[in-house]
């Protein structure tokens, strides 16, 4: 009997499956329309359909899940009746939160702040008061923890997040007020900073708590219905690049508000590497936004700052930049009559007005229909298109803007692209990288669509675009290690042997703990820190070396914090006793390594065998395209990817169309076939571009 791997990927649009043998090692990949009332629905239906009728026959390892059900709670605003329990005296302290200046100086006279979380009036105050090293000031306030509990109880306020001052230096007062609401309001969920993020910085961390507050309640009950329809264990996708069992991931669903993204960076890295590229920009275009993340020396960078819509969340996950440019964003004319797209979605239903499901506004996806850029189905036929509808929407948008239908529809694509471009100068350009210097990874089935207009606007020298490209992020579920983060704050200018030995102890006491539950007996431990030098608010994280902290392990750490200032600011004090290095944060993450797929090299070309041909033709209109006919359009050839071997060139103007995506390989562009399977879009030389 076979024994399969299964990875699902719960998207806006679309939910992606892939399935691997373990025996061989043969990739199957599909994908099925997404059920937003109920993503269960979606995700059984896709397991049904990757097994087919050989079901039967077919024993499932392991399912791996990448899910939005929290990521979309936050988007959607959706945190009503939560409640918030802070140390006496800091109830104001979403009030205070940090400044900001979101639309930039040009477009903002105040500083402004965001929303709170939760409600003046639903925040508790209780008695007690640690110091920052853990020492008691005074007790808690036994009594006002009661009174508390039961003011939440009366008023039916069952997810509370719990956040007492200075609990990341001991969790003493925490544990006391979590024993009181089990006791007094046993129907709550509760979440404590101490378990989610033990870390200084009272905001975020209260901010970071009240989110898993706040999305524990129904993430429980979507792991419950799923784990009671599969019949099976099965694991759940983490922002941090690492996947948790379902059993463990409900105690700390805050890990899941980046899972579908940070799998697709995983796939795309290791699609990356296998051809022979340590270091990309991966470019995840799915129906409803984009996500970007970069990979150096083959791992996707991570961040602690990041955030899901208006809420930051400060745990470790892939450093991803998201913008509304999906192919369900739609078009309209802003107040000052010019053409906007996204960030509003069609989403998976109604979808794009071409879906025929009771859509209206044009969308990406529409334009595409209309410059005959993606043919008149979609998934092999499963999904007809309305081209005649599509055009409808976009002509009347046209109309109102005074151009013709096709000079709309690329106008469309073109702002679609400048705001996808935009994403990766965010994240190469923002963070000091040269985008120049990096080839990127296009997947997600509207990835490929609009990749040679990103190699002009951002001179990228060339795209990469694997095989089943709408399912890199379904592919990447299978390729990710258990991985769990623990951190303790312990701010010291001068780290003793003895505290960083007790700290990082424990903290590597509780990965392997957690990682043997999970079955792994053998955990790799990664250390890193948070260095700054004096008088500086923010730190520079560093992996630190194994083996017991003396002086030789602390100078190489201070060694490595110097470098790794230098690289991200371009200046550092290495040699300048003046300015002095302050230890913030130490960090471990448990690792329990899995057997990675192998991506097969693919056979070429025979020497008699005949070149690729086209499997038909179709009108095309291409911006950049001058030939005759009132609309611009030609009768441009048509691939099939799967006729496509090593070696194989398809020169543009051209489409190559595959199950899950489309790649319009524009004039003056080429896209060669690489042993891997991949698709490499390059411009030809000499054939200069236009940005």
């Amino acid at each position: 009997m076979r024994s399969v791997r299964i990875g699902v990927d719960t998207g806006g649009t679309f939910t992606d499956v892939v399935m691997v043998d373990e025996q061989t090692g043969q990739i199957t990949a599909t994908k099925t329309p997404s059920t937003p009332a109920d993503p269960a629905e979606g995700f059984m239906a896709g397991i049904r359909k990757v097994l087919g009728p050989a079901g039967d026959g077919v024993t499932v390892s392991a399912v791996v899940h990448g899910t939005t059900v929290a990521t979309n709670q936050l988007l959607e605003d959706r945190v009503a009746d939560l409640g918030f329990v802070t140390t006496e005296g800091f109830e104001s302290v979403l009030e205070i939160a940090r400044q900001s200046v979101p639309d930039g100086y040009g477009n903002s006279y105040f500083w402004v702040k965001p929303p709170r979380i939760v409600p003046a009036h639903r925040v508790r105050t209780v008695g007690g008061r640690l110091d920052p090293t853990g020492a008691e000031v005074r007790p808690f306030d036994a009594e006002g923890a009661v009174a508390a509990a039961r003011w939440f109880r009366e008023r039916g306020i069952t997810a509370i997040g719990v956040c007492l001052l200075h609990s990341y230096a001991d969790p003493a007062h925490e544990l006391r007020m979590r024993e009181v609401l089990e006791r007094e309001h046993p129907e709550a969920v509760v979440s404590i900073s101490s378990d989610v993020l033990r870390e200084y910085r009272e905001y975020e961390r209260s901010v970071t708590t009240l989110v898993d507050a706040a999305v524990k309640p129904t993430m429980r009950r979507y792991l419950a219905r799923l784990s009671e329809r599969l019949g099976m264990p099965f694991s759940v996708m983490k922002s941090n690049g690492g996947v948790l069992s379902a059993a463990e991931v409900v105690h700390q669903p805050i890990t899941t508000v980046l899972s579908g993204p940070a799998a697709g960076a995983l796939g795309a890295a290791l699609v990356a590497s296998a051809a022979g590229h340590r270091s990309v920009i991966t470019l995840d275009g799915g129906g409803t936004s984009t996500d970007v993340a970069v990979v150096l020396d083959g791992e996707p960078s991570l961040t602690t700052e990041g955030g899901v819509g208006r809420y930051p969340c400060t745990i470790p996950m892939i450093d991803i930049v998201t913008v509304g440019a999906g192919g369900g964003s739609v078009a309209r004319i802003s107040p000052e009559g010019t053409l906007k797209v996204g960030p509003a979605s069609a989403g998976a239903d109604p979808g794009p007005v071409c879906y025929g499901r009771g859509g209206a506004e044009a969308t990406v996806t529409d334009a595409h229909v209309v410059l005959g850029r993606i043919p008149a189905h979609l998934l092999g036929g499963e999904v007809p298109l309305d081209a005649a509808a599509a055009r409808r929407a976009v002509a009347a948008l046209a109309a109102r803007l005074g151009l013709t239908c096709e000079r709309t529809a690329t106008g469309i694509l073109e702002i679609s692209a400048f705001n996808q471009a935009n994403a990766v100068r965010r994240i190469t350009v923002g963070r000091g990288l040269d985008v120049r210097d990096f080839p990127m990874v296009a997947f997600g089935g509207s990835g490929p669509l609009l990749v040679c207009r990103l190699i002009d606007v951002l001179g990228l020298p060339s795209v990469i675009i694997p095989p089943d490209p709408g399912n890199v992020s379904a592919f990447g579920l299978l390729t990710v290690d258990v991985k769990n983060d623990y951190v303790r704050t312990f701010v010291t200018r001068d780290l003793t042997e003895e505290a960083a030995a007790r700290i990082l102890g424990e903290l590597e006491d509780r990965a392997a703990g957690a990682l043997a539950r999970e079955g792994f007996t053998d955990p790799v431990l990664a250390r890193s820190a948070d260095l700054r030098y004096d008088g500086q608010a923010y730190e520079v994280r560093v992996p630190v070396p194994a083996g017991p902290p003396d002086a030789a392990w602390r100078a190489e750490a201070v060694d490595r914090f110097h470098e790794a200032h230098r690289a991200l600011y371009g200046y550092g004090y290495r040699d300048d006793p003046r300015h002095g290095v302050e230890w913030v944060n130490l960090r471990v993450c448990g690792i329990g390594p899995i057997a990675r797929p192998v991506i097969a090299e693919h056979p070429p070309r025979g020497p008699h065998d005949p070149p690729p041909a086209p499997a038909g033709s179709r009108p095309v209109h291409f911006d950049e395209d001058r030939a005759p006919g009132e609309d611009g359009r030609r009768d441009t050839p048509v691939f099939r990817r799967g006729d496509l071997r090593p070696g194989d060139v398809v020169r543009g103007p051209a489409v190559v169309e595959e199950y899950g995506s489309t790649l319009p390989v524009h004039p003056g562009f080429t896209a060669e076939a690489d042993r891997r399977g991949n698709l490499v879009v390059r411009r030809e030389a000499g054939r200069g571009g236009h940005r």
